[in-house]
């Protein structure tokens, strides 16, 4: 067993990766937190809640040791749907509080199963869709772009945004990577640093270049520890008949199941030391999440994989990264809500079109292109489909493709058919594969009724660890029906028929 499968989940051996690795999750966690808030209908603060219950409470109950969990885009439609449906944010809190109920319910009923068929095609779509989206989202932010205000693009932000992502990307050349200083201090707590003083300088060198106030970090800010507390919501309870709060638990608990399965799947295969994440485990601690984050006033959450790939691309080793940005999420909103407030988002914005790069790699296209179109059309449609849907929609139909190529490729393999012409007649040998199941039983139907009259046929069964009832019945039907065409059948190591009824 390799060195790497003794690495832990949860261990300070590795604070000097972690802790700056969970500032930069920090760094991106925090726009995404108040932006997935604002777009969904809800309290910007609740988007802090579930960022710090997901960076706390869920990486310390997950089995996951890279995996970072909080609001997720792909629950925004669901959450702000939901909120207008129920009438108010209290009584949507009480159906995330049931959703999360019924995650861990799944979990103590291992249905974290599911997350393991899903094909590795499909998965690498969606990092890519994801990697596309960030960028095509990230890019209008970076040049200083303000919706409904006439701005187009601002010089100061894309000023800011170019510098910012020269600094992360020398900050990730290997040669200084040797020098402690660039190995330990993140390179994006740097862009964020000079983006400040930048921002700051432009107001004396070049007016003009100032960022709008639209164009910084907003983050509720609380005068005393009272106002702090009293920011959080507590759900109504007393909707208890209402079966719209049902349906949008299930709803909830159905699709963060979903995304988090496939987040973390993903987080497993872009794992380093590729650990493998208990599926269960995680659908419990998902769930205990959801349950706390709805009790306070906090919205559902999922495993997200761009503050997952963030974590990863930053060094982390161990879940103390994800924890640590949880922490500090906590003490930056309860303390230090005006000084974030003066980072521009250009700087964060720079940030994740690195991580969306990083994500959708023009040599990932190259590199699934090679593998076959069994992969590439499944990974492609995928891609395509995130981007004119949403998350699970563009999943699905993945699916569907690669299911289809699957049993395509089944079919194709169900046996191997050899015509030995040394022997008089030309003696047919049809070796069974592995598994052959009902989908193989059109192909080898087909094969039968193509052979000539007078022929001798071998039928080897030696390969084959099952063999559906529905082939048997073929095969014995084949041999009974054989002397009407004057054809010899042997069977070899074919199973015994078991007679249906009617038969």
């Amino acid at each position: 067993m390799s060195q790497s499968n003794h690495i832990s989940t949860f261990s300070a051996k590795y604070l000097k990766d972690d802790l700056p690795a969970g500032l930069v999750v920090f760094l991106v966690a925090l726009p995404l937190c108040l932006g997935i808030a604002l777009a969904s209908g809800a309290p910007l603060f609740a988007g802090i809640i579930s960022g710090i219950v997901g960076g706390i409470l869920v990486a310390f109950l997950s089995g996951s040791a890279l995996s970072v969990t909080g609001p997720a885009a792909g629950l925004t439609v669901i959450v702000l749907n939901g909120i207008t449906e129920l009438g108010s944010y209290e009584t949507f809190l009480f159906a995330v509080v049931l959703a999360g109920i019924i995650q861990v319910v799944l979990g103590y009923l291992k249905a974290g199963v599911i997350g393991y068929y899903f094909p590795s095609s499909v998965i690498k779509g969606m990092l890519a869709a994801i990697g596309i989206i960030l960028i095509l989202k990230q890019a209008p932010v970076a040049i200083g772009y303000i919706k409904n205000s006439g701005v187009q693009y601002h010089i100061g932000a894309i000023i800011i945004a170019a510098i910012s992502i020269a600094i992360i990307l020398i900050w990730d050349l290997p040669g200084l990577k040797k020098f402690a200083f660039f190995k330990f201090v993140p390179g994006a707590l740097i862009a964020v640093m000079v983006g400040i003083l930048l921002n700051n300088a432009f107001v004396s060198l070049q007016p003009a270049w100032v960022l709008d106030a639209s164009q910084l970090v907003k983050l509720p800010k609380a005068a005393s520890m009272n106002d702090f507390v009293n920011q959080f919501t507590l759900p109504d309870f007393t909707q208890f008949a209402n079966y719209k709060v049902y349906v949008l638990a299930i709803t909830i608990a159905i699709i963060a199941s979903l995304e988090s399965l496939l987040s973390t799947e993903a987080a497993d295969k872009l794992d380093p030391f590729k650990r493998i994440t208990p599926t269960n485990q995680e659908l419990k601690a998902q769930g205990f999440g959801n349950i706390v984050s709805g009790l306070i006033g906090g919205m559902p959450m999922t495993a997200v994989i761009v503050r997952t790939s963030a974590n990863i691309n930053a060094g982390g080793k161990t879940k103390v990264s994800a924890i640590f940005h949880g922490v500090l999420l906590l003490v930056s909103v309860a303390f230090f809500a005006s000084y974030l407030n003066l980072i521009p988002l250009p700087c964060l914005a720079a940030v994740l079109l690195v991580v969306g790069y990083k994500l959708t790699k023009v040599s990932l296209f190259k590199e699934m292109y090679k593998l076959g179109w069994e992969q590439f059309i499944p990974f492609i449609v995928t891609v395509v489909a995130i981007q004119f849907s949403d998350l699970l929609k563009g999943i699905s139909l993945g699916m569907l493709v690669a299911i289809f190529y699957i049993l395509r490729t089944n079919y194709r393999r169900d046996y191997k058919f050899h015509q030995d012409s040394k022997v008089e007649g030309g003696l047919i040998t049809i070796t069974l594969s592995e598994h052959v199941t009902f989908i193989n039983k059109g192909s080898i139907a087909l094969k039968l009724s193509n052979i000539e009259n007078g022929a001798s046929v071998v039928i080897e069964g030696k390969d084959a660890h099952f063999i559906d009832l529905d082939v048997l019945e073929i095969l014995y039907d084949f041999k009974e029906n054989s002397m009407q065409k004057n054809i010899n059948v042997q069977f070899k190591n074919i199973p015994l028929r078991v007679k249906l009824s009617g038969h």
